[in-house]
């Protein structure tokens, strides 16, 4: 196994309480005792796997030799480290994205900058639902089955589009269990194994989990999307996809022009182009947002959510493509789940029309907390690079040097997780950043920094440290 691959299944292995070498060696045996590491599944050398985690070389060794002693692995001279056992035909392997791995662990005192979203329903939320107990305990005559989404939020979601300039009738309209489902939908619709999808580079990891679970081939263009017409007629993509407004990680907004180019571009080649516009409705007080790529196409497939917006607990999302493709869509999604939370969606029907004075005081809100976080890295950290952004959630923070995979192995120790750059960039190119998002506390921030800044003390320290290879695009 590479070293990535099983750092990233490690997880946050390293935050709990004993010596290193016990906890490496209790979650490396939780991964063979699940099936996560098959028999004879190859591990990585002693040094190679203690670079990668930021440890030294013997943490890795008791580790090795503490599994070996309980018979989970074998150790040989010339052949390496396997799981013990047979070689065996794999089960299909589960998401190695640090951000899904961290939801999927308990906090245990990690402050959590690594994935981005509002942690506590706003007052305007259980407003909405308070709003529509009447309207639940009215229904009759209807199972609650709604594969397309129930009308009332799809005809809100509908004239919301209408009112931003894109004429749309509710059959133009698939609601969706949050954005995630959206793209694991548009994934399965339109990807076969081996198909070449574009997307930018850096970009939103459960974009790229998603494609990845189809067997999609990858091939990326910087965030600015230049070369898009040359790079359709070259690798001849199954489709694009694209955040043009906020961009997650790095903030970037598409300029107007562009926006233009690239939708007629796709048009003309008959490429599909997925707008993810999960992040577009946050940014800072003041700012323009140009409007939507699909304004200036109307074949353009947009992705939407409230998870960013009002609470990632209210998992309502949606699409916005030809009815043909939403009938597809929901075809597909009756098999997974016959339609999503009839309460969540009445809520969110009531929400629709009511947005902008939530909108607006979560945008001085967020502002506030991107320029203390910005003010604390200047402080504590001034030799890292955490550019201000316009909108969005996140700080797109590049290291003076050294790998953000180690790092933030290392800021894991100290209690605090961020989200390594290059489980984001296909292209290999982001291995000296990390994504840190600017949504806690002034207080929860400022504390945030001091135990990276703890960490990058300590990390700057060692000896030898870890330099990953450039990552394949696959």
């Amino acid at each position: 196994m590479e070293p990535i691959g099983l750092v990233e299944r490690l997880g946050r292995w390293s935050s709990g309480r004993g010596a290193l070498y016990l906890l490496l060696a209790a979650r490396i045996r939780t991964l063979i005792d699940e099936g996560e590491l098959p028999p004879g599944a190859p591990l990585p050398p002693d040094r190679v796997l203690a670079s990668a985690l930021s440890v030294g070389r013997s943490t890795v060794v008791a580790a090795y030799d503490l599994l070996c002693g309980e018979g989970r692995i074998v150790r040989r001279q010339g052949s390496g480290t396997r799981v013990a056992g047979p070689a065996a035909a794999t089960s299909r392997p589960t998401t190695e994205a640090p951000a899904f791995l961290h939801l999927l662990e308990p906090r245990d005192g990690v402050i959590m900058l690594a994935c981005a979203a509002p942690d506590a329903p706003p007052a305007e939320l259980v407003e909405a639902y308070a709003r529509t107990v009447p309207q639940l305990a009215g229904i009759a005559g209807d199972i609650g089955y709604h594969p397309m989404g129930h009308l009332a939020l799809r005809e809100a979601i509908a004239a919301r589009f209408t009112a931003r300039g894109l004429p749309t009738t509710p059959d133009r309209v698939l609601v969706t269990t949050g954005g995630q489902q959206a793209l694991t939908l548009l994934a399965r619709a339109m990807i076969r194994p081996g198909d070449r999808v574009l997307v930018q580079a850096p970009t939103y990891f459960g974009a790229l989990e998603a494609f990845r679970e189809e067997g999609a081939v990858l091939r990326t263009l910087p965030v600015t999307l230049s070369g898009f017409t040359r790079a359709i007629e070259d690798q001849k993509p199954v489709f694009a996809y694209a955040m043009s407004t906020f961009h997650n990680p790095t903030g970037t907004v598409l300029p107007s022009p562009a926006r233009r180019r690239i939708a007629q571009a796709a048009a003309a080649a008959g490429v599909p182009l997925i707008e993810d516009e999960a992040l577009t409705e946050l940014g800072f007080p003041d700012q323009p947002v140009p409007a939507p790529i699909a304004a200036h196409h109307d074949e353009v497939i947009t992705i939407g959510s409230l998870s960013k917006v009002v609470w990632g607990g209210l998992r309502v999302g949606w699409v916005r493509a030809p009815a043909a493709v939403i009938a597809r869509l929901a075809r597909m999604r009756t098999v997974l789940d016959l339609g999503g939370n009839v309460p969540a969606q009445l809520a969110a029907a009531f929400l629709m029309p009511r947005l902008e004075p939530l909108l607006r005081r979560i945008a001085v809100e967020r502002k506030a907390r991107h320029d203390h976080l910005r003010a604390e890295l200047a402080r504590h950290l001034p030799s890292w690079q955490a550019p201000a952004v316009p909108g969005g959630q996140t700080l797109w923070v590049r290291l003076p040097h050294g790998d953000g995979r180690s790092f933030a192995q290392q800021a894991l120790r100290h209690g605090v997780a961020v989200l390594p750059g290059a489980g984001l960039d296909p292209s290999g190119a982001g291995d000296d950043h990390l994504r840190v998002h600017f949504l806690a506390a002034p207080a929860e921030l400022s504390e945030a920094v001091r135990r990276l800044a703890a960490a990058w003390q300590e990390y700057e320290a060692r000896p030898s440290r870890a330099t990953y290879p450039p990552a394949m695009a696959v």
